[in-house]
């Protein structure tokens, strides 16, 4: 296994794992070349992610996805640990922003991570379509964060 950091002119070539967690490609066009991108390697591509700095010292996990056959394996928990370690040398904190989802929550719980805030009504006012989880219509993001 092994992380790769990916540059700026390759980063397109993963928007379609890159849809899988954010399924509105302008949304995505916000942070992409903005932010770093890091792919997890095992034989082939199993997850991806995208941080950007958002502060002096703070840094926000955009977009993380594991390829659809390979998830509930620990890959995006071996991502997110990588990440907490590479950017420690660079600030205090890594945030990500997610719907009201459960099973997702749950996730970042387990990566370290612990409620910080609520954005009221982002994902209504934010895209063009409702967003779904689990069965479930998103609309306000909730934030968590941890420590680096």
């Amino acid at each position: 296994m092994e992380i790769l950091k990916i540059n700026d002119r390759d980063k397109i070539k993963y928007i379609e794992l890159l849809l899988i967690a954010d399924e509105q490609i302008s949304m995505i066009e916000k942070y992409l070349y903005r932010g770093d991108m890091f792919a997890l390697r095992d034989d082939d591509i199993r997850a991806i992610c995208v941080i950007t700095q958002e502060q002096p010292g703070i840094f926000e996990l955009k977009n993380i996805v594991t390829v659809p056959k390979y998830q509930r394996k620990g890959y995006g928990q071996n991502l997110i640990a990588f990440i907490v370690d590479y950017y420690k040398q660079f600030g205090s904190e890594l945030s990500v922003g997610t719907g009201d989802s459960p099973t997702i929550l749950r996730f970042y719980e387990r990566c370290g991570f612990v409620k910080s805030h609520v954005v009221q009504n982002f994902f209504i006012d934010n895209y063009d379509h409702p967003m779904y989880e689990d069965g479930q219509q998103l609309v306000d993001m909730i934030y968590l964060k941890r420590n680096l």
